[in-house]
């Protein structure tokens, strides 16, 4: 008996020792308050305890834990006493926070595209298409990519009147060693690597109706020391950078000067070219074996047949040689477009992944005015405006920010992201307007089981969740049944807003309430 007492006693000790613990977590002008407050409860706890007959151990762990809570109210005492505490609590959940860390995040994916080389160049490049009219020329008996024209074809074709084209170039491909030239007085060059270097006619760009970009002002193509970049080289070796004309390279043994950008998605020529070189004699070398480019004429124009042409070349003697002409690809999509094809999918596929309906409410004329409906359906339609420009923005991010990427991982990777951030941002826009009160638009708080699993198909068994306006209670189905198969509102008399201590909730209260009562 006398060990039960000491140890009693002791446990006592050990509970008030806590609660004095935890008192001085509290401000100090509530501190002796809540320390009179929490010891008073201590003992309606233990008188509980001791008039319900329980052991013992049941008592220390009842009131042990009653000590451990006092803890959480002092942290929350504390917390509460801060003075941004109010303006913070009294704008959480509210519409005008949820638009502006929206549109914040909207403004930041718009900066980074602006600040990233990679975006500001593929909006700079694209879109660039070439002629409709030009066509790769091949042999009418091949359907692949390996060159197949020889200079002296070319030459022979081009000194002589062709019934179908007007015009004609010819490249060829070349590997070459390239290394930046450095400005040091020693003249050492340095990153030296592998480039496959296209020598083409001067008229090839001309013949295809291209302008290539980030060029010096009043330059012109076709200088026998300069040399343009294509895209994937452009992006991949110089990091985008607009200002890479007048650069200085070492290539295949001669100094040259980058002219400017041609871009690769415009262009859709074979060869896997990183740069273009235009001369006047790249024809000349008779065993050189490349691409021929024509333009077709008004006469082969009506020849076209789907993106292909057949073709007829004059040759030397008067000889004929039949030809296949096939248009140059350019017909690539831009960014907004592979954007607009993803968020029109991911739109058809959101019923696929949440319900689309917004639940039921009661009928309620001067709660369901046309002035709140337009409040709430103006608000959902302010998300859906700022998730659908945000998520072009962030994919581009996603996609050209990585120079290293190529046009076809980059377009990859944009339709994908643009994809899965459209369907999940518009089902966390369906899911966020499900959980707002139809008056004050504030998320819906505190959730409390109602009911029981076992009698779903006999009564109510749900999630009931309160606006803390004093608006609204929304009850959500655990298990939907023909009778109650998505959740519902219902719309709180007036009388109840004095049970709820938030000012904020009251004036929006006031304020939504004179947009049915003008």
């Amino acid at each position: 008996m006398r060990l039960t007492l000491r140890s009693d006693w002791a446990n006592r000790q050990l509970q008030l020792g806590l609660l004095r613990m935890a008192s001085f977590l509290v401000p100090q002008q509530q501190r002796a308050e809540w320390r009179r407050e929490w010891w008073s409860e201590l003992w309606h706890v233990r008188q509980a305890c001791a008039a319900s007959g329980a052991l013992g151990c049941r008592d220390d762990q009842r009131a042990n834990g009653f000590c451990l809570g006092a803890f959480e109210d002092a942290l929350w005492l504390r917390r509460s006493g801060k003075p941004h505490t109010a303006c913070f609590v009294a704008t959480e959940g509210t519409p005008a926070r949820c638009l502006l860390v929206m549109a914040g995040l909207l403004a930041a994916s718009y900066a980074v595209a602006l600040l990233l080389p990679g975006v500001r160049a593929e909006r700079s490049l694209w879109p660039s298409k070439v002629n409709p009219n030009a066509v790769l020329i091949q042999q009418a008996d091949y359907s692949g990519s390996m060159p197949t024209v020889t200079a002296d074809e070319f030459r022979a074709w081009n000194e002589r009147r062709q019934k179908y084209f007007d015009a004609l170039a010819f490249y060829h491909v070349a590997r070459e060693q390239e290394s930046a030239w450095s400005d040091v007085p020693d003249g050492h060059s340095h990153a030296t690597s592998t480039w496959a270097v296209a020598h083409a006619t001067k008229n090839l760009f001309e013949s295809l109706g291209l302008t290539a970009q980030f060029a010096e002002p009043g330059l012109q193509a076709g200088g026998s020391s300069d040399v343009w970049l294509s895209e994937s080289a452009w992006k991949r070796l110089f990091g985008a950078d607009p200002h890479v004309a007048g650069t200085v390279l070492w290539l295949g043994g001669r100094s040259v000067r980058i002219a400017g950008v041609a871009p690769d998605g415009a262009l859709g020529l074979p060869g896997g070219v990183d740069a273009w070189l235009l001369e006047q004699n790249a024809a000349r070398e008779s065993k050189s074996v490349g691409y021929a480019v024509g333009r077709l004429n008004a006469e082969g124009q009506g020849e076209l047949w789907s993106s292909c042409v057949r073709i007829t070349a004059n040759g030397p003697g008067d000889s004929k040689q039949d030809l296949m002409g096939v248009l140059v690809d350019s017909s690539r999509p831009g960014t907004g477009a592979l954007y607009g094809f993803a968020a029109l999918l991911a739109l058809l596929s959101v019923p696929a992944i949440t319900a689309v309906s917004l639940g039921e409410y009661s009928a309620d004329p001067q709660e369901t005015s046309w002035g709140r409906k337009l409040y709430r359906w103006g608000f959902f339609a302010a998300k859906v405006a700022l998730l659908m420009p945000m998520v072009y923005f962030v994919a581009l991010d996603l996609a050209y920010g990585f120079t290293s990427l190529s046009r076809d991982h980059a377009t990859e990777t944009q339709l994908a992201a643009s994809f899965a951030m459209c369907l999940f941002g518009m089902r966390w826009v369906l899911k966020d307007q499900r959980r707002r009160c139809p008056v004050c638009l504030r998320c819906v708080a505190h959730p409390a089981q109602v009911g029981q699993a076992s009698r779903t198909f006999l009564a109510w068994n749900g999630t009931e969740m309160m606006c803390m306006g004093g608006h609204t209670l929304l009850h959500v189905p655990s298990l939907p049944t023909s009778w109650f198969s998505s959740q519902r509102w219902l719309y709180l008399d007036p009388s109840w807003a004095f049970l709820f201590a938030s000012s904020a909730g009251t004036m929006d209260h006031e304020v939504i309430g004179g947009l049915s009562n003008p």
